[in-house]
């Protein structure tokens, strides 16, 4: 099976790559000729796993253990990739950290807690490829997960959408500062995996409430991050794929607006 990346095939790092929606990224992006590398913190399991799934799809992958949160391995993250797999071409930032909080409860903890994994890795990450990319003449690609609540905006989770919307603006920054070198854009998703204390019901429910009737599947993200990848006039952009939830005013995160309408 592939291990090492392909010579001619261009490589991938995905954070947060071994689970969830990070997962269907890289099968994805493996199914339409990338090779990986798999970025993980804690699910070392997972990340076999995957990895297994990866290679068995024909892909060159390695797995890539790092806590993001910390600038020190942050900054180590990409140079690792470049010496396993031989190239570095895009970075997808998706790993994430999504703790609730709100304008009653927040303080500099959480803050600080969301920055360093939801914004500062995403731009250090963008000035490693930068920086691998523009003494070899090649161009590269950055696309950073945000969230369709930046256009439907509510104060739940406060400061995760703070995060978030520095994340959003420093995409702009990055497309604007590392052109013509590296494309910088955004996929926003809606309501697309169970996360936190909402239950299969309230799920459904907050997909139902959408002007499609239907949000995000992992399928329609992880085709759009691809998309992004491989259009090359698109950069300082954010597309939403959320059903049209961002069309819709919603007063409370979508978690408690469900939990209503599901009773």
């Amino acid at each position: 099976m592939a291990s090492k990346a392909t010579p001619d095939k261009p490589v991938a790092l995905v954070t947060g790559a071994a689970r969830r929606l990070g997962r269907d990224i890289a099968l994805d992006l493996a199914a339409h000729g990338w090779d990986i590398a798999l970025h993980y913190r804690n699910s070392a399991a997972d990340a076999q796993a995957t990895l297994a799934e990866l290679r068995a799809a024909g892909a060159g992958a390695e797995a890539f253990d790092a806590d993001l949160a910390d600038e020190a391995q942050c900054r180590a993250l990409l140079p690792r990739v470049v010496q396993a797999m031989g190239r570095a071409d895009a970075v997808v930032n998706n790993a994430s950290h999504f703790e609730y909080d709100s304008v009653d409860t927040f303080g500099y903890a959480a803050m600080e807690t969301h920055w360093r994994a939801n914004t500062a890795p995403a731009i250090v990450l963008a000035q490693a490829l930068h920086g691998h990319l523009a003494p070899l003449g090649r161009q590269g690609c950055v696309v950073n997960l945000l969230d369709q609540k930046l256009w439907n905006p509510n104060p739940d989770y406060l400061s995760y959408t703070l995060s978030k919307a520095a994340l959003e603006a420093a995409s702009t920054l990055l497309a604007q500062a590392l052109a013509p070198v590296l494309r910088v854009a955004g996929v926003a998703p809606g309501v697309t995996l169970l996360s936190g204390p909402m239950n299969a019901q309230e799920f459904a429910a907050s997909h139902r409430m959408t002007p499609l009737g239907r949000s995000s599947t992992p399928a329609d993200v992880a085709r759009t991050v691809r998309f992004l990848l491989e259009s090359p006039a698109i950069t300082g952009t954010t597309l939403l794929v959320d059903g049209g939830q961002h069309l819709t005013g919603q007063p409370r995160d979508v978690l408690f607006l469900a939990s209503m309408k599901d009773r």
